[in-house]
Protein backbone atom coordinates (compact mmCIF):
# COMPACT_ATOMS: atom_id res chain seq x y z
CA UNK A 1 0.00 0.00 0.00
CA UNK A 2 1.28 3.73 -1.06
CA UNK A 3 1.76 5.75 1.79
CA UNK A 4 -0.22 8.60 2.31
CA UNK A 5 0.52 10.09 5.40
CA UNK A 6 -0.71 13.59 5.18
CA UNK A 7 2.42 16.61 5.16
CA UNK A 8 2.38 18.05 8.72
CA UNK A 9 2.49 21.67 6.64
CA UNK A 10 -1.30 21.01 5.77
CA UNK A 11 -2.52 20.33 8.87
CA UNK A 12 -4.56 22.59 10.96
CA UNK A 13 -2.48 24.25 13.25
CA UNK A 14 -4.72 23.05 16.71
CA UNK A 15 -4.22 19.42 15.15
CA UNK A 16 -0.11 19.19 16.34
CA UNK A 17 -0.88 22.09 19.00
CA UNK A 18 0.59 21.87 23.13
CA UNK A 19 -1.53 19.81 25.30
CA UNK A 20 -1.67 23.30 27.18
CA UNK A 21 -2.84 25.58 24.50
CA UNK A 22 -5.60 22.59 23.37
CA UNK A 23 -7.23 22.80 26.70
CA UNK A 24 -7.24 26.30 26.89
CA UNK A 25 -9.42 26.74 23.78
CA UNK A 26 -11.86 23.73 25.39
CA UNK A 27 -11.99 25.89 28.69
CA UNK A 28 -13.55 28.79 26.53
CA UNK A 29 -15.37 27.57 24.26
CA UNK A 30 -16.73 25.13 27.05
CA UNK A 31 -17.78 28.35 29.22
CA UNK A 32 -19.89 29.68 25.99
CA UNK A 33 -21.09 26.32 25.34
CA UNK A 34 -22.69 25.74 28.66
CA UNK A 35 -23.97 29.49 28.92
CA UNK A 36 -25.51 28.98 25.45
CA UNK A 37 -27.29 25.80 26.58
CA UNK A 38 -28.50 27.54 29.61
CA UNK A 39 -29.86 30.77 28.36
CA UNK A 40 -31.62 29.73 25.58
CA UNK A 41 -32.61 25.91 26.19
CA UNK A 42 -35.24 25.67 28.60
CA UNK A 43 -34.83 21.78 29.33
CA UNK A 44 -30.72 22.81 30.16
CA UNK A 45 -31.65 26.04 32.84
CA UNK A 46 -33.93 23.08 34.88
CA UNK A 47 -31.49 20.60 34.46
CA UNK A 48 -28.57 22.92 35.84
CA UNK A 49 -30.84 24.98 38.39
CA UNK A 50 -32.27 21.29 39.42
CA UNK A 51 -28.78 19.80 40.04
CA UNK A 52 -27.97 23.51 41.41
CA UNK A 53 -24.69 24.75 38.77
CA UNK A 54 -24.58 27.32 37.01
CA UNK A 55 -22.48 28.22 33.52
CA UNK A 56 -20.20 30.45 35.81
CA UNK A 57 -19.49 27.16 38.56
CA UNK A 58 -17.11 26.27 35.68
CA UNK A 59 -13.65 27.37 36.27
CA UNK A 60 -11.63 24.55 35.07
CA UNK A 61 -12.31 21.64 32.69
CA UNK A 62 -12.56 19.09 35.75
CA UNK A 63 -15.78 21.08 36.92
CA UNK A 64 -17.84 19.54 33.87
CA UNK A 65 -18.53 16.86 36.46
CA UNK A 66 -20.65 18.96 38.37
CA UNK A 67 -23.48 19.52 35.58
CA UNK A 68 -26.12 16.76 34.89
CA UNK A 69 -26.23 14.43 31.59
CA UNK A 70 -28.33 14.69 29.00
CA UNK A 71 -29.65 11.14 27.39
CA UNK A 72 -31.24 10.36 23.81
CA UNK A 73 -34.78 10.20 25.38
CA UNK A 74 -34.20 13.71 26.00
CA UNK A 75 -34.59 14.66 22.24
CA UNK A 76 -37.50 12.25 21.78
CA UNK A 77 -39.13 14.27 25.18
CA UNK A 78 -38.28 18.08 23.70
CA UNK A 79 -39.83 16.47 19.45
CA UNK A 80 -39.30 17.97 17.86
CA UNK A 81 -37.51 21.13 17.91
CA UNK A 82 -37.71 22.08 22.47
CA UNK A 83 -33.51 21.48 22.54
CA UNK A 84 -32.63 23.77 19.65
CA UNK A 85 -30.55 27.21 21.14
CA UNK A 86 -31.34 29.16 18.28
CA UNK A 87 -34.82 29.83 16.31
CA UNK A 88 -35.95 27.53 14.38
CA UNK A 89 -35.51 29.81 11.10
CA UNK A 90 -31.55 29.96 11.99
CA UNK A 91 -31.67 26.02 11.83
CA UNK A 92 -31.08 25.47 7.60
CA UNK A 93 -30.47 21.51 7.65
CA UNK A 94 -32.99 19.37 10.49
CA UNK A 95 -32.82 15.14 10.17
CA UNK A 96 -35.04 12.95 11.49
CA UNK A 97 -34.07 9.48 12.58
CA UNK A 98 -36.61 6.56 13.39
CA UNK A 99 -37.25 5.77 16.99
CA UNK A 100 -38.68 3.19 19.15
CA UNK A 101 -41.60 5.08 20.67
CA UNK A 102 -43.35 6.42 17.60
CA UNK A 103 -40.95 9.39 17.85
CA UNK A 104 -38.03 10.18 16.15
CA UNK A 105 -34.76 11.64 17.34
CA UNK A 106 -34.47 14.96 15.55
CA UNK A 107 -31.50 17.35 15.31
CA UNK A 108 -30.56 20.49 13.53
CA UNK A 109 -28.05 22.64 12.14
CA UNK A 110 -27.42 25.99 11.65
CA UNK A 111 -25.34 27.30 8.65
CA UNK A 112 -21.79 27.89 10.92
CA UNK A 113 -22.61 24.12 12.43
CA UNK A 114 -22.70 22.89 8.70
CA UNK A 115 -19.60 24.48 8.13
CA UNK A 116 -17.38 23.09 11.23
CA UNK A 117 -19.01 19.96 10.05
CA UNK A 118 -17.62 20.38 6.72
CA UNK A 119 -14.14 21.50 7.90
CA UNK A 120 -13.78 18.69 10.66
CA UNK A 121 -15.00 15.82 7.84
CA UNK A 122 -12.64 17.40 5.27
CA UNK A 123 -9.83 17.58 8.24
CA UNK A 124 -10.94 13.25 9.03
CA UNK A 125 -10.48 12.91 5.08
CA UNK A 126 -7.06 14.53 4.95
CA UNK A 127 -6.18 12.26 8.33
CA UNK A 128 -7.49 9.03 6.44
CA UNK A 129 -4.69 9.92 3.73
CA UNK A 130 -7.03 11.60 1.44
CA UNK A 131 -6.23 15.15 -0.84
CA UNK A 132 -7.47 18.14 -2.64
CA UNK A 133 -8.27 16.77 -6.05
CA UNK A 134 -8.94 12.95 -5.00
CA UNK A 135 -12.17 11.73 -5.71
CA UNK A 136 -14.31 10.03 -2.99
CA UNK A 137 -17.19 7.48 -3.65
CA UNK A 138 -19.61 8.20 -0.86
CA UNK A 139 -21.49 5.43 0.02
CA UNK A 140 -23.48 6.73 2.96
CA UNK A 141 -27.26 6.90 3.12
CA UNK A 142 -28.32 10.29 2.14
CA UNK A 143 -31.71 10.00 3.81
CA UNK A 144 -32.95 10.22 7.29
CA UNK A 145 -29.09 9.56 8.78
CA UNK A 146 -26.62 12.17 8.73
CA UNK A 147 -23.89 10.08 7.14
CA UNK A 148 -24.19 10.70 3.63
CA UNK A 149 -24.52 14.20 3.46
CA UNK A 150 -21.73 15.40 6.34
CA UNK A 151 -19.39 13.39 4.46
CA UNK A 152 -20.69 15.12 1.24
CA UNK A 153 -19.82 18.37 2.33
CA UNK A 154 -16.80 17.10 4.33
CA UNK A 155 -15.39 15.95 0.36
CA UNK A 156 -16.37 19.35 -1.56
CA UNK A 157 -14.73 21.27 1.90
CA UNK A 158 -11.34 18.92 1.26
CA UNK A 159 -11.76 20.20 -2.23
CA UNK A 160 -11.65 16.32 -3.68
CA UNK A 161 -14.30 15.56 -6.50
CA UNK A 162 -17.42 13.78 -4.70
CA UNK A 163 -19.41 10.39 -6.25
CA UNK A 164 -22.95 10.45 -4.33
CA UNK A 165 -24.21 7.18 -4.16
CA UNK A 166 -25.62 6.02 -0.70
CA UNK A 167 -26.20 2.12 0.11
CA UNK A 168 -27.63 -0.22 -2.14
CA UNK A 169 -27.09 -0.99 -5.92
CA UNK A 170 -24.26 -2.87 -5.67
CA UNK A 171 -23.68 -3.74 -9.58
CA UNK A 172 -23.82 0.10 -9.58
CA UNK A 173 -21.31 1.02 -7.29
CA UNK A 174 -18.26 -1.63 -8.78
CA UNK A 175 -19.62 -0.18 -12.43
CA UNK A 176 -18.83 3.24 -11.22
CA UNK A 177 -15.94 2.20 -9.09
CA UNK A 178 -14.47 0.29 -12.09
CA UNK A 179 -15.15 3.59 -14.33
CA UNK A 180 -14.89 6.75 -12.10
CA UNK A 181 -11.53 5.38 -10.70
CA UNK A 182 -11.97 7.12 -7.38
CA UNK A 183 -9.31 6.95 -4.90
CA UNK A 184 -11.29 6.77 -1.50
CA UNK A 185 -14.45 5.67 -0.40
CA UNK A 186 -16.65 6.25 2.50
CA UNK A 187 -18.54 2.94 3.45
CA UNK A 188 -20.09 1.23 6.49
CA UNK A 189 -17.15 -1.79 6.71
CA UNK A 190 -20.24 -4.70 6.10
CA UNK A 191 -21.41 -2.75 2.98
CA UNK A 192 -17.52 -3.20 1.41
CA UNK A 193 -18.11 -6.58 2.15
CA UNK A 194 -21.01 -6.57 -0.67
CA UNK A 195 -19.04 -4.47 -2.84
CA UNK A 196 -15.82 -6.76 -2.81
CA UNK A 197 -18.28 -9.89 -3.69
CA UNK A 198 -19.28 -7.84 -6.40
CA UNK A 199 -16.20 -7.33 -7.90
CA UNK A 200 -15.74 -10.89 -7.71
CA UNK A 201 -18.88 -11.88 -9.44
CA UNK A 202 -18.12 -9.30 -12.17
CA UNK A 203 -14.43 -11.01 -12.58
CA UNK A 204 -12.67 -8.05 -11.66
CA UNK A 205 -9.61 -8.51 -9.20
CA UNK A 206 -9.96 -5.59 -6.44
CA UNK A 207 -6.79 -5.15 -5.83
CA UNK A 208 -6.54 -3.68 -9.28
CA UNK A 209 -9.30 -0.90 -8.27
CA UNK A 210 -8.25 2.55 -8.11
CA UNK A 211 -8.99 2.75 -4.34
CA UNK A 212 -6.30 3.65 -2.07
CA UNK A 213 -8.29 4.07 0.67
CA UNK A 214 -11.42 3.49 2.75
CA UNK A 215 -13.41 5.50 5.50
CA UNK A 216 -15.50 3.15 7.34
CA UNK A 217 -18.06 4.19 9.57
CA UNK A 218 -21.29 3.78 11.59
CA UNK A 219 -21.13 0.59 13.41
CA UNK A 220 -18.31 -1.24 15.17
CA UNK A 221 -15.84 -3.35 13.30
CA UNK A 222 -12.29 -5.50 14.15
CA UNK A 223 -8.76 -5.26 13.19
CA UNK A 224 -9.77 -8.62 11.41
CA UNK A 225 -11.85 -7.35 9.36
CA UNK A 226 -9.30 -3.97 8.61
CA UNK A 227 -6.67 -6.75 7.33
CA UNK A 228 -9.32 -8.71 5.44
CA UNK A 229 -10.46 -5.54 3.41
CA UNK A 230 -7.03 -3.88 3.07
CA UNK A 231 -5.73 -7.53 1.70
CA UNK A 232 -8.37 -7.78 -0.57
CA UNK A 233 -8.27 -4.24 -2.17
CA UNK A 234 -4.42 -3.19 -1.56
CA UNK A 235 -6.08 -0.36 0.16
CA UNK A 236 -5.49 1.50 3.29
CA UNK A 237 -9.21 0.92 5.85
CA UNK A 238 -9.14 3.58 8.56
CA UNK A 239 -12.21 4.12 11.28
CA UNK A 240 -14.27 6.93 11.06
CA UNK A 241 -16.52 8.06 14.50
CA UNK A 242 -19.65 10.05 15.08
CA UNK A 243 -23.18 10.56 16.20
CA UNK A 244 -26.02 12.34 14.94
CA UNK A 245 -26.53 14.38 18.68
CA UNK A 246 -22.77 15.39 18.77
CA UNK A 247 -22.76 16.40 14.83
CA UNK A 248 -22.88 13.23 12.55
CA UNK A 249 -19.44 11.05 11.27
CA UNK A 250 -15.92 13.37 11.65
CA UNK A 251 -16.21 13.80 15.29
CA UNK A 252 -12.86 11.65 15.37
CA UNK A 253 -10.89 9.55 12.96
CA UNK A 254 -7.99 7.83 12.33
CA UNK A 255 -4.79 9.04 11.15
CA UNK A 256 -3.40 6.53 8.41
CA UNK A 257 0.19 6.50 9.18
CA UNK A 258 -0.73 4.77 12.94
CA UNK A 259 -4.25 3.37 12.63
CA UNK A 260 -4.28 3.48 16.32
CA UNK A 261 -7.95 4.60 17.01
CA UNK A 262 -10.14 7.72 16.12
CA UNK A 263 -8.39 10.80 17.13
CA UNK A 264 -11.02 13.19 18.88
CA UNK A 265 -11.22 16.46 17.11
CA UNK A 266 -11.14 18.05 20.71
CA UNK A 267 -11.02 21.75 19.76
CA UNK A 268 -15.04 21.26 18.85
CA UNK A 269 -16.11 17.98 21.55
CA UNK A 270 -14.62 17.58 24.61
CA UNK A 271 -14.77 13.30 25.71
CA UNK A 272 -15.36 12.41 29.12
CA UNK A 273 -15.42 8.63 30.05
CA UNK A 274 -17.57 7.87 33.05
CA UNK A 275 -18.94 4.31 35.13
CA UNK A 276 -21.93 3.45 33.32
CA UNK A 277 -23.53 2.78 36.71
CA UNK A 278 -22.12 5.46 39.02
CA UNK A 279 -21.76 8.30 36.37
CA UNK A 280 -18.53 8.80 38.26
CA UNK A 281 -15.86 10.48 35.75
CA UNK A 282 -12.78 7.65 35.09
CA UNK A 283 -9.41 8.78 34.01
CA UNK A 284 -7.80 8.30 30.77
CA UNK A 285 -6.78 5.12 30.02
CA UNK A 286 -10.04 3.04 31.78
CA UNK A 287 -13.02 1.74 30.07
CA UNK A 288 -16.27 3.13 30.38
CA UNK A 289 -19.35 5.04 28.98
CA UNK A 290 -18.04 7.69 26.19
CA UNK A 291 -19.49 11.22 27.01
CA UNK A 292 -19.27 13.96 24.51
CA UNK A 293 -20.04 17.72 24.99
CA UNK A 294 -19.92 20.12 22.36
CA UNK A 295 -17.79 23.26 22.43
CA UNK A 296 -19.27 24.90 18.82
CA UNK A 297 -22.54 24.03 18.02
CA UNK A 298 -25.11 26.58 17.85
CA UNK A 299 -28.30 24.70 17.02
CA UNK A 300 -28.68 21.72 19.08
CA UNK A 301 -25.63 22.17 21.99
CA UNK A 302 -24.99 19.12 23.57
CA UNK A 303 -23.82 18.85 27.29
CA UNK A 304 -22.66 15.77 28.62
CA UNK A 305 -24.46 13.54 26.37
CA UNK A 306 -24.35 9.97 27.14
CA UNK A 307 -23.50 8.34 23.98
CA UNK A 308 -23.91 4.18 25.19
CA UNK A 309 -20.31 3.64 23.44
CA UNK A 310 -18.02 1.74 25.37
CA UNK A 311 -14.30 3.01 24.90
CA UNK A 312 -11.10 4.84 26.82
CA UNK A 313 -9.47 7.69 26.23
CA UNK A 314 -6.07 7.40 25.22
CA UNK A 315 -2.59 10.26 24.70
CA UNK A 316 -2.35 11.46 21.35
CA UNK A 317 0.44 10.11 18.55
CA UNK A 318 -0.55 11.19 15.32
CA UNK A 319 -1.65 14.47 16.77
CA UNK A 320 -1.47 16.10 19.93
CA UNK A 321 -5.58 15.15 20.63
CA UNK A 322 -6.08 12.07 22.45
CA UNK A 323 -7.49 8.95 20.83
CA UNK A 324 -10.09 6.40 21.52
CA UNK A 325 -9.98 3.17 21.31
CA UNK A 326 -11.99 1.02 18.78
CA UNK A 327 -15.48 0.79 19.91
CA UNK A 328 -16.27 -2.47 21.50
CA UNK A 329 -19.61 -2.37 22.95
CA UNK A 330 -22.53 -0.79 24.07
CA UNK A 331 -23.98 0.02 27.67
CA UNK A 332 -27.45 -0.95 27.10
CA UNK A 333 -29.38 -3.25 24.14
CA UNK A 334 -28.89 -1.92 21.13
CA UNK A 335 -27.90 -4.15 18.09
CA UNK A 336 -25.72 -2.74 15.16
CA UNK A 337 -26.85 -4.49 11.98
CA UNK A 338 -24.89 -3.53 8.64
CA UNK A 339 -24.67 0.30 10.05
CA UNK A 340 -28.35 0.33 11.34
CA UNK A 341 -28.82 0.58 14.96
CA UNK A 342 -31.81 -1.81 15.98
CA UNK A 343 -33.50 -2.21 19.15
CA UNK A 344 -35.60 -5.49 20.46
CA UNK A 345 -38.34 -2.46 20.97
CA UNK A 346 -38.51 -1.46 17.32
CA UNK A 347 -38.58 -5.01 15.96
CA UNK A 348 -41.69 -5.42 19.00
CA UNK A 349 -43.40 -2.67 17.59
CA UNK A 350 -43.43 -3.59 13.91
CA UNK A 351 -44.48 -7.09 15.67
CA UNK A 352 -47.17 -6.03 16.83
CA UNK A 353 -48.50 -4.00 13.88
CA UNK A 354 -48.82 -7.25 11.63
CA UNK A 355 -51.82 -8.59 11.73
CA UNK A 356 -52.10 -12.69 12.55
CA UNK A 357 -49.14 -12.79 15.20
CA UNK A 358 -48.95 -13.12 18.76
CA UNK A 359 -46.51 -10.48 20.20
CA UNK A 360 -44.01 -13.72 21.31
CA UNK A 361 -40.96 -13.31 19.56
CA UNK A 362 -36.78 -13.78 19.49
CA UNK A 363 -33.98 -12.57 17.77
CA UNK A 364 -31.28 -14.19 16.39
CA UNK A 365 -28.21 -12.47 15.22
CA UNK A 366 -26.04 -15.09 13.36
CA UNK A 367 -23.05 -14.62 10.83
CA UNK A 368 -23.56 -15.46 7.14
CA UNK A 369 -20.25 -15.68 5.20
CA UNK A 370 -18.76 -12.81 6.55
CA UNK A 371 -21.91 -10.96 7.57
CA UNK A 372 -23.96 -10.40 10.41
CA UNK A 373 -27.48 -10.89 10.02
CA UNK A 374 -30.86 -11.22 11.51
CA UNK A 375 -33.77 -13.82 12.02
CA UNK A 376 -36.70 -13.40 13.82
CA UNK A 377 -38.94 -16.04 15.68
CA UNK A 378 -42.26 -15.20 15.77
CA UNK A 379 -45.77 -17.66 15.84
CA UNK A 380 -48.87 -17.64 14.88
CA UNK A 381 -52.03 -16.70 15.98
CA UNK A 382 -54.68 -19.50 16.67
CA UNK A 383 -56.85 -18.04 14.07
CA UNK A 384 -54.04 -17.20 11.41
CA UNK A 385 -51.85 -20.78 11.89
CA UNK A 386 -52.32 -21.94 8.52
CA UNK A 387 -49.67 -21.78 5.98
CA UNK A 388 -51.46 -19.09 3.29
CA UNK A 389 -52.05 -16.55 6.41
CA UNK A 390 -48.19 -17.38 7.96
CA UNK A 391 -46.57 -16.79 4.62
CA UNK A 392 -48.10 -13.54 3.91
CA UNK A 393 -47.90 -12.41 7.90
CA UNK A 394 -43.79 -13.17 7.78
CA UNK A 395 -43.94 -11.27 4.40
CA UNK A 396 -45.67 -8.31 5.35
CA UNK A 397 -43.16 -7.88 8.76
CA UNK A 398 -40.24 -8.27 6.52
CA UNK A 399 -41.63 -5.37 4.76
CA UNK A 400 -42.36 -3.44 7.63
CA UNK A 401 -39.01 -4.07 9.45
CA UNK A 402 -37.14 -3.31 6.61
CA UNK A 403 -39.12 0.10 5.69
CA UNK A 404 -39.46 1.37 9.63
CA UNK A 405 -36.40 0.16 11.04
CA UNK A 406 -33.97 -0.06 8.02
CA UNK A 407 -32.38 -3.74 8.29
CA UNK A 408 -33.10 -6.94 6.13
CA UNK A 409 -34.40 -9.97 8.57
CA UNK A 410 -35.32 -13.59 7.57
CA UNK A 411 -38.43 -14.28 10.02
CA UNK A 412 -39.60 -17.28 10.86
CA UNK A 413 -43.23 -17.66 11.48
CA UNK A 414 -44.07 -20.95 14.12
CA UNK A 415 -47.00 -22.49 15.17
CA UNK A 416 -48.96 -21.34 18.64
CA UNK A 417 -46.49 -21.47 21.63
CA UNK A 418 -43.12 -22.28 19.25
CA UNK A 419 -41.21 -19.26 20.40
CA UNK A 420 -39.52 -19.63 23.92
CA UNK A 421 -41.76 -17.60 27.20
CA UNK A 422 -39.97 -15.29 29.22
CA UNK A 423 -39.04 -16.71 32.57
CA UNK A 424 -39.03 -13.10 34.00
CA UNK A 425 -36.78 -10.96 32.37
CA UNK A 426 -37.31 -11.73 28.59
CA UNK A 427 -33.89 -12.97 26.55
CA UNK A 428 -35.26 -10.75 23.15
CA UNK A 429 -31.43 -11.60 21.50
CA UNK A 430 -29.73 -14.39 21.23
CA UNK A 431 -26.42 -13.44 19.59
CA UNK A 432 -24.92 -16.98 17.50
CA UNK A 433 -22.34 -14.71 15.95
CA UNK A 434 -18.74 -16.11 15.31
CA UNK A 435 -16.38 -14.18 18.10
CA UNK A 436 -13.25 -13.35 16.72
Amino acid sequence: MEDLSPNRAELDPIEIASIDEIRALQLQRLKWSLRHAYDNVPMYKERFEAAGVHPEDLQELKDLAKFPFTYKNDLRDNYPFGLFAVPRSQIIRLHASSGTTGKPTVVGYTANDISNWADLVARSLRASGLRKGDMVHNAYGYGLFTGGLGAHYGIERLGATVVPMSGGQTEKQVGLITDFQPDGIMVTPSYMLNILEQFHRAGLDPRDSSLKVGVFGAEPWTDAMRRDVEQAFDMHAVDIYGLSEIMGPGVANECVETKDGPVIWEDHFLPEIIDPQTGEVLPDGELGELVFTTLTKEGLPMVRYRTRDLTRLLPGTARSMRRMEKITGRSDDMMILRGVNVFPTQIEEQLMATGGLSPHFQIELYTAGRMDAMRVYVEANPDAADELSKTAAARMLTKRIKDNVGVSTEIVVGEPGDVARSQGKAVRVIDNRKKE
